[in-house]
């Protein structure tokens, strides 16, 4: 049962959602993804001018001269959200939790994807799959997909990236835009990572809170994990704190980061205190100028 508090914030997260598509994100969509889609139709001999990143190595070797693989434009896409659903998303000190930000981007991106002509899925996670809503189109699927990101109660206690894209991967066979959100405090899953990369055109959204950065001497904090439950009390005034923690961020940044580079993926990092127009925008622009230069 829905309560009229989250009732009011589906319908509140609706309205902001559909007004930022219509108003500032819908062209730049299209123009950021077009042509992503595509399927394979057949092979060809290679003519000169043709793009050699196409050339069919198996078939070359077997013809004994260059084939090229020739691939026909899907007319729609398929975008699937992966939201990550750990405690340690319910985590903010600002406006709005990391949570609320998944689910505010999830809105927007499935308005975007059902004005495409696009199908639209999720897949919430925390130490396994919480919930599998296969890709659909329509306004009702939206309203469930925001119900589900901003109501769903997860079962698990950790967060286990691996385990949900290796369920991504046998689910969804063909070529999909995907979007992977989370706040990456975890380990283990960079080989599964470059999978998905390789098969998915992948943007990893990193949602982070100002005050997992930020110095505040506050003195003594009793503090708890959310994820393991573990209760520590910590001195917020001793600067080898903050610089642990400051590494430590830095090191998680750093590796995401060299992933991207490595595996071709882009990344979309978010604060709670910032707006995530802003943040798709930029990434949409550098995806069109990357595609004005191939």
């Amino acid at each position: 049962m829905i309560s009229p508090e989250l009732r009011k914030q589906i319908k509140t997260l609706q309205l902001k959602a559909g007004h930022d598509v219509s108003n500032i994100l819908a062209g730049e969509y299209v123009s950021a993804f077009k042509g992503r889609g595509m399927e394979f139709d057949e092979v060809r001999e290679y003519f000169p001018g043709d793009d050699v990143r196409a050339i069919d190595w198996n078939v070359t070797a077997r013809m004994g001269q260059p084939f090229i693989k020739v691939f026909r434009e899907e007319r729609e896409m398929t975008l699937m959200l992966m939201v990550d659903v750990s405690p340690s998303q319910f985590f903010g000190t600002q406006e709005k939790s990391k949570v609320e930000i998944a689910a505010e981007l999830a809105a927007v991106l499935a308005f975007l994807a059902i004005r495409n002509n696009d199908r639209v899925g999720v897949i919430l996670f925390s130490d396994h799959v919480e919930q599998y809503i296969p890709p659909m189109k329509g306004r009702s699927h939206i309203w469930n997909i925001i119900r589900s990101v901003l109501s769903h109660e997860p079962k698990g206690r950790a967060t286990k990236l691996d385990e949900a894209i290796s369920h991504y991967l046998q689910v969804i066979k063909r070529r999909s835009l995907c979007f992977l959100i989370s706040d990456f405090l975890t380990e283990g899953y960079e080989n599964k990572l470059k999978q998905l990369a390789a098969r998915h055109d992948l943007v990893c959204v990193d949602i982070e809170d100002p005050r997992e950065q930020e110095w505040v001497d506050a003195g003594l904090l009793a503090i708890q994990d959310s994820e393991t439950g573990e209760q520590l009390v910590l001195d917020s005034g001793d600067p080898n704190l903050w610089r642990q923690i400051e590494e430590a961020w830095q090191e998680k940044v750093d590796g995401l980061q060299g992933l991207a580079r490595k595996s071709g993926f882009d990344i979309l990092s978010l604060r709670t205190n910032q707006s995530i127009v802003d943040g798709l925008m930029a990434v949409f622009k550098r995806r069109e100028r990357r595609q004005r230069r191939r």
